[in-house]
């Protein structure tokens, strides 16, 4: 992995900074801290970019940027505290499911857990209640389990038994016996290394590396200028030590979400569970940082004068979106016993011999 910043890389960084510095923020300190979804105030600024054209192959029109560009947009919309306008085009992209879709149920770990599809004569029945991103926007792609496996399958939001309840943040939406039929099965939800799950995985992690980082920037800077017991705050070892601990938080798990982007861009054979473990890294980084900034502004943190709040409820309502951080470990710690099971039965007739060969 090269480490040296891609000149490309930076100017699109930096001109994503310019643009959603002007996208009005919601200041209030209750509700919801963001207008969300595809249709979100941070639509205009990535049109404007031709963002959907990053990631997109060079033989489909698109940039062919990979997904560490995907990343890079991520990362900067949660520095931002802004709505995430980017990842339900490039999931439904990389899924091939319909235009302007939304994704719904991908916080169940496994899939299928949220949304339950029960066999019918022609198809299944969908029962249960999932986040949605922007339910006003389109068609949802809902995670569910099959009798072959866990798979996508896209529902119309005037379907038969489609509930979608707003009143809450995140939206939800709630599935009593909704019809589907094959035909409406997108694809498979698997978990290979480098499908669109793993790059969905990536940019969420992204997204709240991008929170945990906004939140941290905010916090030093009050600290740096806020007065207490005659001196500055970051001048107190009991605040200054958290905000060193979360800048190596933050610089960790930031290698680890452009690594696996690296891995899967360069279809490296080790991408392995690197989607997983970056995913679930950033989940508790950015639950631990984003408390520890609210720490160390007091009360401030809690009113609009400093914003930290609204890092504080993205952080939660954000860190399981694509399932919770021990749902993950397990998952990638279960990756490991069998990979390690395969070694060791690739190996265990030589060891077999060797210990044969050696008694004699």
């Amino acid at each position: 992995m090269d480490l040296t910043p891609d000149p490309l890389l930076v100017q699109l960084r930096k001109a994503l900074r310019t643009g959603l510095a002007g996208v009005p923020v919601r200041s209030e300190v209750h509700g919801a801290p963001v207008a969300d979804g595809p249709t979100g105030p941070t639509r205009a600024v990535l049109d404007e970019l031709g963002a959907a054209d990053f990631e997109r192959p060079a033989a489909a029109g698109g940039l062919d940027l990979g997904l560490t560009a995907g990343v890079l947009v991520s990362e900067e919309l949660g520095r931002a505290a802004a709505g995430n306008s980017y990842r339900a085009d490039a999931f439904a992209a990389d899924a091939g499911g319909p235009a302007g879709s939304v994704p719904a149920g991908l916080e169940a770990m496994p899939a299928g857990t949220a949304v339950t599809a029960t066999p019918r004569a022609d198809g299944w029945e969908l029962t249960g209640t999932a986040t949605v991103e922007d339910p006003g926007s389109g068609p949802l792609l809902v995670a569910t389990r099959t009798d072959g496996g866990p798979v996508l399958v896209a529902v119309a939001l005037d379907a038969p038994g489609v509930h979608v309840e707003t009143g809450c943040w995140p939206p939800a939406v709630r599935f009593e016996a909704t019809p589907v039929t094959a035909a409406d099965v997108v694809g498979e939800l698997d978990d290979s290394p480098a499908g669109p799950l793993a790059r969905a995985r990536l940019r969420q992690a992204a997204y709240l590396l991008g929170i945990a980082d906004g939140a941290h920037q905010i916090a030093v800077r009050h600290a740096g200028v806020r007065r207490q017991f005659d001196t500055r705050l970051r001048d107190l070892p009991a605040v200054a030590f958290p905000l060193a601990r979360a800048m190596v938080a933050l610089r960790a798990t930031r290698a680890a979400v452009y690594r696996g982007a690296w891995l899967i861009d360069s279809g490296h054979e080790e991408v392995g569970t690197a989607s997983v473990v970056a995913l679930a890294t950033a989940a508790e980084t950015a639950r631990d940082v984003v408390r520890s900034c609210m720490q160390s502004a007091g009360v401030r943190a809690m009113t609009p004068e400093l914003g930290l709040h609204r890092f504080f409820r993205l952080a939660a309502a954000e860190s399981p979106r694509y399932g919770e951080p021990a749902a993950l470990w397990r998952l990638a710690g279960a990756a490991r016993l069998e990979l390690a099971r395969r070694a060791f039965a690739k190996d265990a007739p030589e060891l077999s011999v060797s210990a044969t060969a050696g008694s004699r």
